[in-house]
């Protein structure tokens, strides 16, 4: 009796392995279903981390190209400034700049050496405003030279390193500016009231003619900070007093002060 047991359950064992070796057979064999049971099991996570990993490979390449972008737009804002100030100096304030510069023996802005930087740190405050530059004494900046950038004079170099510059702007509570407009005959000072304030001017008489619009320069007098030419600030209102002798202006820097990305500095010290 239990030989007969034993012998039910080897032969119940020998089937069921020859069942198996059969299926095994049958779907390509031990390693092809092992294989095809693994790919089963990890499709779904293979998809879902690529699912995954596809927009963060997006990204990062969205991230370089808007870098680009973005260097590639600041370029341009200071290439179109170079152009307005090319523009702002030319026609009638080109021709009228360069007779007062030969008259008073001074360089022409257009024939000076320059040195192009760019903006690497912005401190306004209510009455200090000022922008560190990336070039120093080691590129030829140095104290006391002007700088120009959208279209018009930014401010001049007031601190120096090996390798950066201070540049303090026109709307500083410290920074004043000899300028003159026009034909050349009235000379004004152009000072920074703060940021956020119109720029001010000394007194200017009734007997000039002045508008809106009208772009003060620097007038390059002996002895001042500035070569003469250089576009500084526009009226931007007019106001005439019953009973004055002078306007009462308001004036804006020519030059975007808002946006500086890349400067130039101009290679001129006062007194050369």
């Amino acid at each position: 009796m239990a030989i007969s047991k034993r012998r039910r359950h080897a032969l119940t064992g020998l089937a069921v392995v020859t069942v198996m070796l059969g299926a095994f057979q049958f779907t390509g064999g031990v390693t092809s279903g092992l294989r095809s049971t693994g790919n089963v099991i990890v499709s779904p996570f293979a998809w879902a981390i690529e699912l995954v990993a596809r927009p963060i490979g997006h990204l990062s390449s969205g991230a370089l190209n808007y870098s680009e972008i973005v260097a590639q737009n600041k370029q341009l804002r200071y290439q179109l400034g170079q152009a307005q100030l090319q523009a702002n100096e030319s026609a009638a304030i080109d021709r009228q700049l360069r007779q007062l510069s030969a008259t008073l023996d001074v360089p022409y802005v257009n024939d000076l050496p320059t040195i192009t930087a760019q903006v690497n740190e912005q401190s306004p405050t209510n009455f200090i405003a000022s922008i560190g530059i990336s070039k120093g004494t080691n590129e030829g900046v140095l104290v006391g030279m002007p700088v120009v950038g959208n279209g018009g004079l930014i401010g001049r170099v007031v601190a120096t390193t090996l390798h950066g510059a201070t540049i303090q702007l026109l709307t500083d509570a410290a920074s004043s500016v000899g300028c003159t407009f026009g034909d050349g005959k009235v000379n004004a000072i152009v000072s920074g009231r703060g940021l956020n304030h119109a720029l001010s001017v000394t007194a200017i008489p009734l007997k000039a003619t002045l508008t809106p619009g009208t772009v003060f320069a620097t007038n390059g007098l002996q002895g001042g900070l500035f070569p003469a030419g250089l576009p500084v600030a526009k009226v931007s209102g007019v106001t005439l007093t019953p009973g004055a002798t002078t306007y009462d202006l308001k004036l804006k820097p020519v030059a975007d002060l808002r946006n500086l990305s890349y400067v130039t500095v101009i290679a001129w010290e006062p007194g050369t």
